[in-house]
């Protein structure tokens, strides 16, 4: 398949990332143009526009680690709402789509609505990305002020919290052993496809 970027069509193979120089109106066109699909995922820097196509490894990661988080949310009878997909947008500034995104200590701010207001609604907790493909900037989510991103990288969970105006590495707020847990699981997939 080859890159097809026209009026009437968006098509990109599977893996590709194509950055293209844009400001906010032409990245509010493209993202009109997509709809609700799903692929490519979009999103904005000042000046650029960022269109990547999911492999099926981003989507199967993606859902285990969402899978992970809802279940020790369960198991620690943490109320909380989740959404994927979704975009975050702040006009002029950024638009990004995390794969998954918590809401845990501000669930009731999200519960129950059928759009976020990025300009006054509290950002998720909690955002999970997957990076295949050299997609994801962890800065692209210091405009919203996330509190806390899991980035899957290499099979390697990297937990960032947001610390003054910059993130840093450090352990999860939320469940401290989460690197290790999600290190058992991707291990144990490995050896089940193995088999």
């Amino acid at each position: 398949m080859h890159t097809i970027i026209t009026p009437e069509r968006i098509e990109l193979p599977l893996g590709a990332v194509l950055k293209l120089l844009g400001d906010w109106e032409d990245y509010q066109a493209l993202s009109q143009q997509l709809g609700d699909r799903s692929s490519p995922r979009i999103k904005y820097r000042p000046g650029e526009i960022w269109l990547m196509a999911p492999l099926p490894q981003h989507g199967r990661d993606a859902s285990l680690l969402a899978d992970i988080a809802k279940v020790l949310l369960d198991h620690l009878d943490q109320r909380y709402d989740s959404f994927t997909p979704i975009t975050m947008s702040l006009p002029l500034v950024s638009g990004v789509e995390p794969d998954y995104c918590f809401y845990i200590e501000n669930w009731r701010s999200a519960s129950g609505k059928s759009r976020i207001d990025w300009l006054n609604d509290p950002p998720p907790d909690l955002v999970i990305e997957v990076d295949v493909t050299n997609y994801t900037n962890i800065n692209d989510y210091l405009p919203y002020k996330v509190p806390e991103v899991w980035l899957l990288k290499n099979k390697q969970l990297l937990v960032y919290r947001l610390q003054s105006e910059n993130y840093v590495i450090t352990k999860s707020s939320y469940f401290p052993k989460v690197s290790e847990i999600v290190q058992q699981c991707l291990n144990n997939c490995q050896r089940a496809n193995n088999k």
